[in-house]
């Protein structure tokens, strides 16, 4: 992590613990918003107007947080408005690292070989942790916000008639049910799968694990009463941000992360969710099986020896052909 703008020691997944072991996640430490009219959002300060060709995402596609942005940035077709940069899948020494691994790309907006260095463009003193997703603005030459539910919030409302109205992930009526959700998931599934994979105590990780899978076994009872989304009929942000989670449960979390219970493809509601979620125009266009294998598992914490499987068959998504590997000797 940088401290007071300085990148100290190796990369490491773990950089705080609760008093049982358990993974602790930093918070974001960028908060303002985009809005029509420049004024001030919900935190942080006025000055971020909508504009197009202003704002820049730098992304990772192995990350999930970091998904729910470019979900949200297709969906409402903000594509020709905010242009991105994707770094490569493999976490370096010095974290986020931009290259040319396919599918990835140097960062020609600012220069930077690291994310790191992104951070401390904006600020030359930050102390914490260069995660991604990170929303620059070229004008201020400054991180917006580094806040995924902010930004994809950002995207549904923050760009006024610069963006598509065909999804809302936000309806007024549906809000408080939708906050209600999203604060059951995060902990027990979207980050429950992180506190299983990097618990450093036993309890920690079997605590975690039990979140995860009560949370998967109530969303399956949820969506085979209804759908096909988790309101109904209205694709919302709770589905976007459930599903990056689902999409890389079976290949990723299964097995590195040590959450081997049961995998989506074994819930018949949940894999029919994710599969109809991957079908909405777009959506598959931001998902790379082969960046979330290569950058989970190259995590030397959980994976010291850098192999990456070669499964698992993923029909529909990911699909393995023994053939096409390696012949016999």
């Amino acid at each position: 992590m940088l401290v007071d703008g300085k990148w100290t020691a190796e990369w490491h997944p773990v950089q705080a613990t609760d008093a049982k072991g358990g993974f602790v996640r930093q918070v974001s430490g960028f908060r303002n918003w985009v809005t029509p009219d420049d004024s001030a959002g919900p935190t942080g300060e006025g000055g971020f107007k909508a504009e197009a060709g202003r704002y820049h995402l730098y992304v990772a596609l192995i990350c999930p947080w970091a998904s729910r942005t470019l979900i949200g940035r297709k969906l409402k077709k903000l594509e020709d408005v905010i242009s991105v940069s994707v770094v490569e899948p493999a976490l370096a020494a010095e974290g986020w690292k931009f290259g040319t691994y396919p599918g990835s790309n140097l960062d020609t907006l600012n220069g930077a070989t690291y994310m790191h260095q992104i951070y401390t463009s904006a600020d030359p003193h930050y102390t914490g942790r260069a995660t991604v997703p990170v929303l620059w603005d070229k004008e201020r030459k400054t991180i917006v916000n580094n806040e995924s539910a902010d930004i994809l919030r950002m995207l549904n409302s923050g760009f006024g008639d610069l963006a598509d109205d065909t999804f809302d992930f936000y309806p007024e009526p549906l809000r408080d049910q939708i906050d209600a959700l999203n604060d059951r998931i995060y902990p027990r599934l979207n980050n429950g799968v992180y506190r299983a994979g990097f618990a450093t105590t036993q309890l920690a990780y079997e605590e975690a694990f039990a979140d995860v899978f009560s949370m998967l076994d109530e969303l399956e009872d949820r969506l085979s009463a209804g759908g096909p989304y988790l309101f109904g009929s209205s694709l919302t942000e709770a589905d976007i941000r459930l599903f990056v989670t689902l999409v890389r449960f079976d290949a990723a979390y299964f097995g590195l992360f040590k959450c081997n219970l049961r995998r989506i493809a074994d819930y018949p509601a949940l894999n029919a969710y994710l599969h109809r979620i991957l079908a909405v125009p777009g959506v598959a266009d931001t998902v790379n099986i082969d960046h979330i294998k290569q950058g989970y598992y190259s995590i030397k914490a959980l994976n010291p020896n850098g192999i990456v499987p070669v499964g698992p068959d993923l029909p529909g998504l990911y699909p393995v052909e023994l053939a096409t590997i390696r012949p016999s000797a």
